[in-house]
């Protein structure tokens, strides 16, 4: 099959080097015209693609398309269209037969894996750049030393790229399945049919020397000089920040002990923190930084932080590594407040968030909503976190593109509201709630399309990394060292938001994975980060109805909204669907291997209780 660019497309990027993640489609990153005019012939033999200097490079551009995205699934109107949080506490999406509900209420097998691409998609990713590494000719690709030049000894950073790659396939196999397999060459049948599983703590560990190795063959640039043309691409700085995640998750709970070396948590953490030190010191000399102007951040609702997602991210000096740019208003119709109906589109508002992350929000004052007297839930979003107002469509929220007349409060009322919704297929809210996050805001009758990149690594969690290792080192061995790296790298992050800094007396480790929930929210984190640490055991859902909302996590709240826009009042009850999780320990810590994969190799096993 051969996917060859529109003319369209074509327009769009000219001299832009970046790869649209429509599929399979692929064209080279390295250069302006020339090779977009090219393309790359999926079905030829190896000697014919890597005997070939554009399709090669196509090839490499291809191995891009594999990462996770979690921005690409919104093109799937039906089961995908919604954020992954939907299968955590922090949302819900209003369609029974979505996937990701599917999910969340354990209502899948290894055989009707509802998810069972992610599978499929890192295996074929690691196999792919195998391919790469040993099949790419240096004659084809050229190795010049050009100085000043991104593209100096070429050869050798694209081999670097793919390794990246394959290492990045492998720390997400092990985040939705755990114990995987290490894939670091080319496979013959034989071995793919023998193939078993590395336990998953030795897989992190092998994640990080292969960012190691990376960094150390000085061919991966740690920051493009050109990063317009170069957006997309893996960098050295992403390396620091792919360790420093596989580090922390092999520290947590959950990988701990799964490892053929055993290792003590102090020395886990110790890593993890090690790991998150250098990499935020590397990210800084490179000139990555949290979005805004130190001491003087914008905590508007539209301001520094809601800006790192709704902003041209390729100007980003936040984001660290981020998938192709991708041009539309995809994003922003499936996620805008149901009545937000224009002459370009009819927003669906797909992803619904929940009370329980509404309730997680702090006060102004640093305080959880259920500590802080001055916490009114009958004026509920006034004097609360500013990310609150940057993250969430709430009732009142002012939304539409400023100085046009399709600008207005959002309003879900009970009684009459426009942006309530039948929460049926055509869209609307369960729970009171639309996500704004990724939104930019657009004119819905004259929409432009909008540069949305997924963003995979950015530098605030490597802040939040850092303090999160650091306290559970300090937790370990009391060192005040590790408890004021914990405390000056979080309220950093709190900083930008415009909140209070914590102190030793008011650092703990619920608030850290609070702060953690609030900041990384619907970026495919709150998913792993339950899990790696543990935080089921023991949970049911009759025992947690007695903690307030923001601490349960298998009973789902909503708001109802009644009175006048003047006047609303608040209801606050369970959500009007999908008002529950279920959580099966220990089968629910991991997806289970397709079954497919199990039969053809069932050297790989099952995961337990699958």
């Amino acid at each position: 099959m051969k996917y060859k660019m529109t003319k369209d497309i074509k327009r769009i990027f000219k001299c832009a080097g970046m790869i649209l993640p429509l599929g399979l489609l692929a064209f080279s990153l390295n250069s302006c015209n020339d090779y977009l005019d090219k393309e790359y012939d999926a079905s030829q033999s190896d000697d014919k693609v890597f005997g070939d200097e554009t399709m090669t490079r196509g090839f490499l551009a291809d191995l891009y398309n594999y990462a996770p995205n979690g921005l690409s699934i919104f093109n799937d109107d039906q089961r995908t269209a919604s954020s992954r949080d939907c299968m955590t506490d922090n949302a819900i999406c209003f369609w029974g037969l979505h996937y990701y509900t599917f999910v969340a209420n354990d209502a899948y097998t290894s055989t009707n894996h509802a998810l069972t691409g992610f599978w499929g998609t890192d295996t074929k990713s690691a196999r792919a750049c195998s391919q790469f590494i040993e099949k790419a000719d240096p004659t084809v690709i050229g190795n010049k030393v050009i100085s000043g030049s991104d593209d100096s000894r070429l050869y050798d950073r694209n081999i670097q790229e793919a390794t990246l790659l394959r290492a990045l396939a492998h720390l997400d196999l092990v985040a939705w399945f755990g114990d995987a397999p290490i894939i670091d060459h080319v496979l013959s049948t034989s071995e793919a049919s023998a193939m078993t599983r590395t336990p998953a703590g030795d897989v992190l560990q092998w994640v990080a020397d292969e960012c190691d190795r990376v960094v150390n063959s000085g061919y991966l640039p740690m920051r493009y000089q050109n990063e317009n043309s170069n957006w997309g691409r893996v960098n050295g700085c992403m390396a620091y920040a792919m360790k420093s995640r596989a580090l922390l998750y092999k520290a947590s709970p959950l990988n701990l002990a799964k490892t053929n070396n055993a290792v003590k948590a102090e020395e886990a953490w110790k890593a993890a923190a090690d790991a998150a030190d250098e990499a935020i010191q590397k990210c800084q000399e490179n000139g990555y930084k949290l979005n805004g102007t130190e001491g003087s951040y914008d905590t508007s609702a539209e301001g520094d932080y809601y800006k790192v997602f709704a902003s041209d991210p390729t100007q980003s000096n936040e984001i660290i590594f981020g998938s192709q740019v991708m041009f539309n208003t995809q994003v922003e119709k499936m996620l805008m407040p149901f009545g937000f109906k224009g002459s370009s589109f009819q927003s669906a508002g797909r992803t619904n968030p929940t009370q329980n992350f509404v309730d997680s929000y702090e006060t102004i004052n640093g305080l959880a909503i259920d500590q802080d007297p001055d916490y009114d839930e009958q004026n509920p979003y006034a004097n609360r976190d500013p990310r609150l107002d940057q993250t969430i469509f709430h009732q009142g929220s002012r939304f539409g593109d400023v100085g046009t007349t399709v600008g207005r409060n959002v309003d879900v009322r009970e009684d009459g509201g426009e942006d309530l919704g039948s929460a049926g297929e055509a869209g609307g809210t369960h729970t009171g709630y639309y996500l704004k996050k990724w939104c930019y805001n657009i004119d819905i009758n004259n929409a432009s399309n909008m540069p949305h990149s997924w963003i995979l690594f950015r530098f605030a969690e490597l802040l939040l990394n850092s303090a999160e290792a650091h306290f559970n080192l300090y937790l370990l061995n009391g060192n005040a060292s590790d408890l004021n790296t914990a405390l000056t790298n979080i309220n950093k992050v709190r900083a930008r938001a415009g909140m209070p800094a914590y102190t030793a007396e008011t650092l703990t480790l619920e608030r850290l994975q609070n702060e953690r929930r609030v900041e990384l929210c619907f970026e495919d984190h709150r998913f792993f980060d339950q899990r790696r640490w543990m935080l089921f055991e023991g949970v049911t859902r009759s025992a947690e109805v007695t903690k307030p909302r923001y601490q349960q996590m298998l009973n789902i709240y909503g708001v109802q909204v009644g009175g006048t826009t003047a006047n609303p009042t608040y209801v606050y009850a369970r959500s009007k669907a999908n008002d529950t999780r279920t959580f099966v320990s220990p089968k629910s810590y991991l997806f289970p291997i397709p079954y497919t994969e199990t039969k053809a190799a069932p050297g790989l096993g099952q995961n337990p209780g699958w």
